[in-house]
């Protein structure tokens, strides 16, 4: 009896420790495929996304192409660098420009500050402090430098460091733009592989989900990005029009406002600056041209969500602000994916866990 316990004992040690062993093994081929991938996985990521939101138009043309897949995956390819590259060389252009234009002004003193407009006064919380250092800054700029010094020598460096990232960013856009370029090319092979994924990990609810996860990307790409991306077009337009020193500067921050969803923060001191500088006629036409482009999202999320699966603002400005925290400026857009396609996710999850006939209660209770 005690040697069939050991026998029993041993062939157990024995499958432990073999299941140990191939856990090791996977775990550690996990993670050093994990760290080889590591500076490549905002790229995939990114270009899987794009791949993605994209797919629906390769289909139609596509079909218009009468079945040259190929061709249509070349030509998706060159318009998303076309339409991604000369907007960001120009944006490139004028923010050196307009910063190089600031620059010469402020060290021959000739920047010229226009005196701030009385509508300050009535600005809550900042109004009083804001009026008081654009005073300043309008009878001496000297001093209103050399009162920003500490804060402007702080900042340098990281300004430095982003300048020169913006580069490396448009790079990696482009890089991503074509690894889209070649899944598309190669979608067949892709789904296949995406079904057989799903399959495995969510089993028969496997195409359930993977038709959440890309309806989900599609939503935030063209929903909140795309609509985003717009906004940014159309305030750069009016910033260059109107004559805003600097536009490149205004269209850069307006561009990451409107992705927080914040877009129409920055278009209020450039209304302030426009009829604190320029005549009323031409600051009223720039203040119709900054409601339009305020409002306008308004017009294009329903036009651009369709019925997609809405997310949360909140869980697209959390994903915005900690992608940018973990991948800086491509994380600014990937972010908001990533965070909306797990939320999505986790609620499709925890709903089916419900039975039927809660949920039916659950939604009802909603209703009323």
């Amino acid at each position: 009896m005690l040697t069939e316990f050991l026998i029993e004992d041993k062939a157990y040690i024995a499958r432990a420790r073999e299941v140990f062993i191939r856990m090791s093994l996977l775990v550690i081929t996990g993670i050093s495929c994990f760290l080889i991938l590591r500076p490549f996985l905002d790229l995939l990521i990114a270009g899987i996304i794009i791949a993605i939101g994209i797919y629906p138009g390769y289909l139609k043309l596509t079909q218009v192409l009468r079945g040259r897949s190929t061709l249509a995956a070349v030509l998706c390819t060159l318009v998303l660098l076309a339409v991604t590259l000369v907007p960001m060389l120009l944006l490139g252009e004028t923010l050196a420009g307009g910063v190089r234009n600031i620059a010469d002004q402020l060290q021959a003193g000739q920047l010229k500050i226009p005196p701030p407009p009385p509508i300050l006064d009535k600005v809550p919380v900042v109004g009083v402090k804001l009026k008081e250092f654009w005073t300043l800054s309008s009878d001496n700029m000297s001093a209103a430098v050399s009162r920003l010094a500490p804060q402007i020598r702080k900042y340098i460096p990281a300004l430095v460091a982003t300048s020169v990232n913006l580069g490396g960013v448009l790079i990696r856009f482009l890089i991503a733009i074509l690894l889209a370029g070649f899944l598309l090319a190669t979608s067949e092979q892709r789904i296949q592989f995406a079904d057989r994924l799903f399959a495995r990990i969510f089993d028969d609810q496997g195409p359930d989900f993977e038709q959440l996860v890309a309806s989900t990307i599609r939503t935030v790409t063209n929903g909140v990005l795309g609509v985003a991306v717009i906004q940014s077009a159309l305030a750069s337009l009016g910033f260059w029009v109107a004559g805003l020193p600097g536009a490149g500067v205004w269209a850069v921050v307006f561009l990451i406002a409107a992705v927080l969803q914040l877009g129409g923060i920055v278009l209020v001191p450039a209304v302030l600056y426009a009829f604190s500088s320029f005549s009323t006629s031409h600051a009223v036409v720039f203040l119709i041209w900054c409601i339009f482009v305020g409002t306008i999202d308004n017009i294009l999320k329903p036009i651009l969500l369709g019925r997609g699966s809405k997310v949360p603002i909140a869980v697209v400005f959390l994903g915005v602000l900690g992608g940018f925290i973990m991948m800086r400026l491509i994380g600014l857009f990937v972010g908001a994916i990533i965070l909306s396609v797990g939320y999505k996710l986790l609620m499709a999850w925890l709903d089916a866990g419900i039975p039927s006939t809660h949920r039916a209660a659950a939604s009802t209770t909603a209703a009323a």
